[in-house]
């Protein structure tokens, strides 16, 4: 090598440097996939980069349930009947003020600070059967009152007012002028079996209008000694204390009965209701209309059931029907010859089996009309004709 020059520098072969670019390619590739393990990881996992809370324009990843078929749900008989069932607030003065209170003279010392009455509320429900404004609902929720407001389905709140009462099936209608107003649709009572799905609408605590779901549990339930006339339908949907009144529809939306009452020591619903049949709140609702009371039929006796222990002891043949105990004297049965000890098997061809049914059916008979009593007297069979009586209001 020469003076003045530099050494010749020896050029690395091809093959050492495709390596060199190799290990340098190796080398940033596990350096960026530690950084994106270490800050971004769901970038490995092919998962949506998460949005924090209050980015700006950035969807929040969600799931979404695909459209399904309303199978297995009440919502259309739900839809259908809610809008006919109504709340019903009522108002009853508690003390009345003093008449000195009221006095002119006293009154311009006092002016209109006079002490307000004291008002007790109480709250219910009812059912719009009628375009014209009637409303079937519980004689409990609106005996006594002092005023009654209806709340509707839609917001407007009615004053209300009572057509007529009838404690012994505690029916009550009242009635609101208002216009467009939905109406219930009646359903047939008889045709409702034990385990067929129901549902109850109400107010129950005045938390606004609610929906339960159950079963009929039972038909023909009576003896309970809640009215006189029972007939009632046994449901396990939850009734509670403002759904009196309401409805128990069925899964139609059609109307099956009148929400009465429940069995609880507890004051809440334990799946043990009772309602009224519609059957018996239209009659009652037709008779309060034409009459403005509720007309019975009355033949004035006193009865009861045969018990196997009776039919024993008395020797009877039969152990089904309804024993006269006595007869009013000078009444319908007295003057058609029915005596006391006799057995009442039938009341216009139909068969009684107790008691119940003998008050059913001879209540339904129109006053005035003469109606064939079957009895058996001393093991033999005879038909009687007995003129029809109007039952007296409020009899024990």
């Amino acid at each position: 090598m020469k003076d003045g020059e530099f050494p010749a520098v020896r050029q690395p072969s091809v093959l050492k440097r495709l390596w060199m670019l190799f290990a340098q390619a190796v080398t940033v590739a596990l350096a960026v996939y530690l950084v994106v393990a270490a800050f971004r990881p769901a970038w490995l996992e092919g998962k949506p980069e998460p949005v924090s809370v209050g980015s700006p324009g950035k969807p929040v990843p969600m799931l979404q349930a695909p459209p399904r078929a309303p199978g297995g749900s009440y919502r259309e008989a739900a839809a259908r009947a809610m809008p006919t069932v109504v709340n019903i607030f009522t108002s009853k003065a508690t003390r009345q003020a003093h008449p000195l209170l009221k006095d002119p003279f006293f009154r311009r010392f006092f002016g209109d600070r006079m002490p307000p009455e004291e008002q007790l509320a109480s709250l219910g429900s009812g059912v719009i059967v009628s375009a014209d404004g009637y409303i079937l609902t519980n004689n409990h929720v609106v005996e006594g009152a002092d005023a009654i407001e209806v709340g509707l389905a839609d917001g407007r709140k009615v004053a209300a007012r009572i057509v007529g009462l009838d404690p012994e099936t505690d029916l009550a209608v009242i009635r609101i002028a208002a216009r467009d107003l939905p109406v219930m649709v009646l359903g047939d009572p008889e045709q409702a079996r034990v385990g067929d799905v129901v549902l109850a609408i109400g107010n129950p605590f005045g938390v606004g209008q609610t929906v339960t779901l159950g079963i009929i549990s039972a038909l023909g339930r009576n003896n309970l000694h809640i009215n006189h006339f029972e007939n009632f339908i046994q449901t396990d949907a939850a009734i509670n204390f403002g759904n009196s009144g309401g409805a128990l529809v069925d899964t139609n939306g059609h109307l099956l009965g009148i929400n009465s009452a429940i069995y609880s020591q507890t004051g809440g619903s334990v799946g043990i209701g009772f309602a009224i049949p519609v059957s018996t709140a239209k009659t009652v609702l037709d008779s309060i209309v034409k009459h403005g009371q509720v007309v019975r039929g009355w033949i004035g006796i006193e009865s009861q059931d045969i018990t196997p222990e009776l039919a024993d002891s008395f020797g009877l043949a039969r152990s089904s029907g309804a024993i006269i105990a006595g007869v009013v004297r000078g009444g319908p049965a007295d003057r058609a010859g029915i005596q006391p000890g006799d057995i009442l098997v039938a009341v216009g061809g139909k068969p009684v089996a107790s008691t119940n049914d003998m008050l059913n059916l001879i209540a339904q008979l129109a006053p005035g009309s003469k109606a064939q009593m079957t009895i058996l007297r001393k093991s033999r069979e005879s038909t009687l004709g007995v003129t029809v009586g109007r039952r007296p209001r409020q009899l024990p």
